[in-house]
């Protein structure tokens, strides 16, 4: 349902059009393998601006949007561009440029095979990612979030040995699992309930179920609910999340992709897109367990809402992916638990409801895709380099590769919390909203998990650059990665200090769509 100003434009469709054809291109140049890798710049380079195009008039309250065409009444293919749409897009766009430039010196740099279904595979998951983020609707949102998962699934089979196999297994049973058992019934029940599948873009507050549905059916609300949060597998909630330890099988620049660019952001930018244009604030903060749960106690835990309910299973997940990740010793499964973690903020985020928990938690589906995709390079890097994943082994690395440690410090930083690095400007807005919210059992875990991520990254960066390595490691016969990878990966750490200085890049889109 669209409220507000709106553009009626196929416009929107240009990002879609380019990362759908961007994967033919490719195909069509495999035996380049310069032009072959040409594509995948071009094509995010276009994919960025036409997206940054469409950005000046969003900021001002617009929205842009075009209806492709009506499966059945009240079941529709269209796009929209809002606020947060537009944050999904415009990572997912500029993020391929760099993951490209990282491709290259990861792929040749190991000789990998298959190296052109490798960038068509990337290319679909980042036209899946476009078409996720400028979703008008469930059904669209629906379409485009299967595509990520199977054209993920090759790229995390990539080394079609028996642990990939194990690793993609898991991968694709998790996710299509999830999606079909419970979001598919989500949206067919949605479709029951409010006869459509529209989302309401231009009002957070009133979402798609009007209070005379939920005053009428309010389990069954309540059920549709549940059924959107667990079935969004890729936020990687508890105990749905042990798919994304598991994809750690497959090449860095695809972790980099699973955890920064496409896949995990696609499931916690579909957590927020349900919460906040499916049900709104009004119903995910007023419908409580005891409207649900016949018999329950009006107190303690029979007042609590949906949102705080999902904002505890979040803060839950937060605190022990991070106990988990301190126990890894292999750099990619302690990032993977690091992520697992840090997709919960925004979930806490945006299921507190308050002003400043939403504005923290969208935020942080950017500061983090920033500083993640640091975190996933520079391991990355440290592997063409090294052939090493163990951290116990990186002792003195550091003063070998300065400028791939450094810009892995200051993502820590990020991830930690700290300024001036961006993930300290998602965390004030958090902590604030715990406060605004008056629950102080989230407070307690988001000061936990700050505590659990400085546990977890300083010891690496304290190995990698005061401690000193046994003669044996030879650690002198070590260089920087090539400058194609070092390069992408600092450039994303320093992004990722402009936007802690800088904050209101992504809060102002936060703030159009909220209407804050």
């Amino acid at each position: 349902m669209m409220d507000g100003v709106t553009i009626e434009s196929s416009r929107i469709l240009l990002p879609v059009v380019i990362t759908l054809i961007a994967p033919l291109f490719i195909w069509l140049n495999r035996k380049d393998e310069n032009k072959r890798e040409a594509v995948s710049f071009v094509a995010a380079a276009a994919t960025f601006l036409c997206v940054l195009s469409m950005a000046p008039a969003v900021l001002s309250g617009e929205v842009w949007f075009f209806h492709v065409t009506t499966i059945m009444p009240g079941i529709t293919i269209a796009f929209a561009a809002d606020g947060l749409g537009m944050i999904f897009a415009l990572i997912a766009s500029l993020l391929w440029f760099f993951a490209t430039s990282y491709n290259i010196g990861y792929m040749r740099g190991l000789k990998e095979h298959a190296q052109t279904r490798y960038y068509i595979c990337f290319a679909v998951a980042i036209f899946g990612a476009v078409g996720v983020a400028f979703a008008a609707n469930v059904f669209t949102l629906y379409l485009f979030y299967e595509v990520i998962t199977v054209f993920t699934y090759p790229l995390v089979y990539h080394h079609e040995d028996d642990e990939a196999k194990s690793g993609a297994r898991k991968y694709i049973v998790y996710l299509m699992g999830t999606s079909k058992l419970f979001l598919l019934p989500a949206m067919v029940l949605t479709y029951v309930l409010v006869g459509n599948l529209d989302f309401h873009l231009t009002d957070i507050v009133n979402g798609m179920f009007s209070a005379e549905v939920v005053a009428e059916h309010p389990r069954l609300v309540a059920l549709t609910y549940w059924l959107f949060i667990f079935g969004i597998g890729k936020a990687a909630l508890m105990p749905f999340h042990n798919w994304l330890p598991s994809a750690m099988v497959a090449p860095t620049p695809v972790s980099a992709l699973l955890h920064a660019v496409a896949v995990v952001k696609a499931g916690v930018f579909c957590v927020s897109r349900i919460v906040l244009s499916g049900f709104g604030t009004k119903t995910a903060g007023t419908l409580t367990l005891s409207d649900v749960f016949v018999g329950m106690p009006g107190t303690m835990l029979g007042d609590t809402t949906l949102g705080i309910a999902t904002a505890y299973i979040a803060a839950f997940t937060i605190v022990a992916a991070s106990l988990i990740a301190l126990t890894k010793d292999d750099i990619k499964a302690r990032l993977a638990y690091s992520t697992v973690s840090q997709l919960s903020y925004v979930v806490i985020g945006v299921t507190m409801l308050t002003d400043s928990a939403v504005q923290g938690g969208v935020m942080h589906i950017a500061h983090h895709a920033f500083s993640k995709i640091t975190l996933f390079m520079a391991a990355g890097a440290i592997y063409v380099a090294t052939h090493l994943k163990k951290i116990s082994l990186m002792d003195g690395l550091g003063r070998r590769m300065p400028w791939t440690f450094a810009a892995f410090g200051l993502a820590s930083l990020s991830m930690i919390g700290m300024p001036p690095v961006c993930g300290f400007a998602s965390k004030w807005y958090l902590v604030n909203g715990t406060l605004q919210a008056e629950q102080m059992p989230l407070l307690l875990a988001l000061l936990a998990s700050t505590a659990l991520n400085a546990g977890y990254f300083v010891p690496i960066l304290y190995r990698a650059f005061f401690k000193t390595a046994a003669p044996e490691a030879n650690i002198a016969q070590y260089s920087e990665a090539s400058k194609t990878m070092v390069v992408p990966l600092f450039i994303t750490a320093i992004i990722s200090v402009l936007l802690g200085l800088y904050p209101q890049t992504f809060l102002n889109f936060v703030n159009v769509f909220g209407k804050f």
